[in-house]
């Protein structure tokens, strides 16, 4: 593949970005593309494996990495992005996104740097747009079968995409003004343009896809109506409910989830009509509870509202700077990763508890009150059993929170009622092995049915999932 010696004689390149007082003057996106020039060198460093690990154990997907990467190479990037496409959907989508697991088990990584993958792939997709590679998909044949699919994140799409290409008549349905559920409010701009969302909505369009907007299912159209209509029903509401924190002072002001915050701030950004409080950050001292990626988005965000500050804390200990001898390639490995946003300024802390908040006489948030945790390290290396360090009690100083700790299940009760929904033990939908919902004619994917996880991961089992609704149409 490629160039014999490409993987040792030539440099890795990552992604590159805009300067940080540049970007943090505005919300485009941070990430710049590399030169084709550079892209043809990265995809010369792909190696001939003989097992490639990234596609087999790293992709979600099974994207043909090799394959592609070999396409770029030899100048055939045409039919480099038809590979691409035939696993991946929404390429735009993951090649910003997406941490890239097929790079951490990309063999050349194994000693030195892997191939820059992720580059790759938005490389491709982005010249496919801009040479006209992609056009409109329009079925040789229409069936006469009908689906609706609840909910236009990357699972619905993702679902919609699929059974439109199987020739079935789909329409999806989005609660908010705008198609794309989590791409669209919950991931900030300066990650994933706006643009680049409704690119691929127009595309869709105008491949047969009908969106339907501002409808909530439950409320605006009844579930009994969906399934008279519709030969099947898709539920991919994602996983939005988010957990909260039981701490004294929780009630006070300025302390808010940190979906609730990212949603508002790319609404203002969408020219979006705002009916609650605005949130802003300009002349605050920022404290982001959660060291995930929401919560490094709140730090970007705040930020770029001109906040004095930004502290985020995670309970769970530091993990090591580079890979931990307990994840081993070919898996994704437990280390610390810091984000374009962190680079922007950002003081973190790890092992950190949450005792209680303080406030002001007016009822407004001014410190946490925090004590410092151990944890005990499993034969795996992740941490188990937390301990409070007696006498580590400490405060910071803080007049707007953000509360970023991870997501409980979905959150859509009036809709669950009415399709008389089960759920699993972590208040996920409860599917079969058909991916059914407890009626033969409605299905569930994506975040909804296995918890918060990875745009990717959201794809793979949109896609899985619209096999057995075809499946399912073509017997009935």
């Amino acid at each position: 593949m490629g160039k014999p010696r490409g993987f040792l004689d030539i440099e890795y390149k990552g992604a590159k970005y805009r300067g940080v007082e540049e970007r943090l003057r505005d919300f485009s996106e941070v990430e710049v593309l590399l030169t084709e020039e550079e892209i043809h060198e990265q995809a010369a460093r792909c190696m001939d494996c003989g097992i490639p690990f990234c596609h087999g154990s790293g992709c979600p997907l099974g994207n043909l990495i090799p394959e592609f990467n070999e396409y770029v190479y030899r100048g055939h990037w045409k039919l480099a992005l038809g590979i691409l496409l035939s696993t991946n959907d929404f390429p735009e989508f993951t090649g910003r996104v997406c941490p890239a697991l097929c790079e951490a088990s990309c063999t050349a990584g194994l000693n030195g740097d892997p191939v820059s993958i992720r580059q790759i792939e938005i490389s491709l997709i982005e010249k496919g747009f801009r040479e006209g590679f992609i056009k409109p998909y329009q079925p040789k044949k229409r069936t006469n079968k009908s689906v609706a699919v609840i909910g236009s994140g990357p699972a619905g799409l993702s679902v919609a995409n699929r059974l439109n290409k199987f020739g079935h008549s789909v329409t999806v349905f989005e609660k908010e003004q705008y198609v794309g559920g989590l791409l669209r409010y919950g991931i900030p701009d300066f990650k994933l343009s706006k643009k680049i969302v409704q690119r691929r909505v127009d595309l869709m369009t105008q491949e047969g896809i009908k969106f339907e907007t501002s409808v909530s299912i439950g409320q605006d159209i009844t579930p009994s109506f969906l399934l008279k209509k519709f030969d099947a029903v898709c539920i991919a509401v994602g996983s939005r409910n988010p957990r909260d924190i039981k701490v004294p002072g929780r009630e006070l002001k300025n302390i808010h989830f940190a979906m609730d915050y990212l949603t508002q701030q790319n609404k203002i950004v969408g020219d979006e009509k705002i009916d609650k409080p605005i949130i802003f950050a300009e002349g605050r001292k920022v404290l982001v509870i959660g060291g995930g990626d929401t919560g490094s988005d709140c730090v970007g965000t705040a930020n770029r509202q001109g906040a004095s500050s930004v502290t985020q804390i995670e309970i769970l200990p530091m993990p090591p700077e580079k890979r931990s001898d307990k994840t081993p390639w070919p898996q994704w490995p437990y280390q610390l990763r810091t984000s374009s946003s962190h680079k922007e300024g950002c003081n973190r802390a790890w092992g950190i508890g949450t005792k209680s908040f303080s406030g002001t006489a007016d009822g407004r948030v001014s410190r946490i009150n925090a004590v410092k945790v151990n944890w005990d390290i499993s034969a795996g290396g992740f941490p188990v059993n937390m301990k409070e360090i007696q006498g580590s009690e400490f405060s910071i100083d803080a007049d707007l929170v953000f509360l970023s700790m991870g997501f409980t299940g979905p959150a859509d009760t009036d809709l669950f009622n009415q399709f008389n929904l089960k759920f699993d033990q972590r208040t996920n939908i409860k599917t079969d092995d058909n991916c059914c919902a407890g009626h033969d004619k409605v299905f569930a994917t994506g975040d909804a049915v296995t918890g918060a996880s990875l745009v990717v991961r959201a794809m793979q089992k949109g896609r899985d999932v619209a096999a057995k609704i075809n499946d399912y149409l073509s017997k009935n």
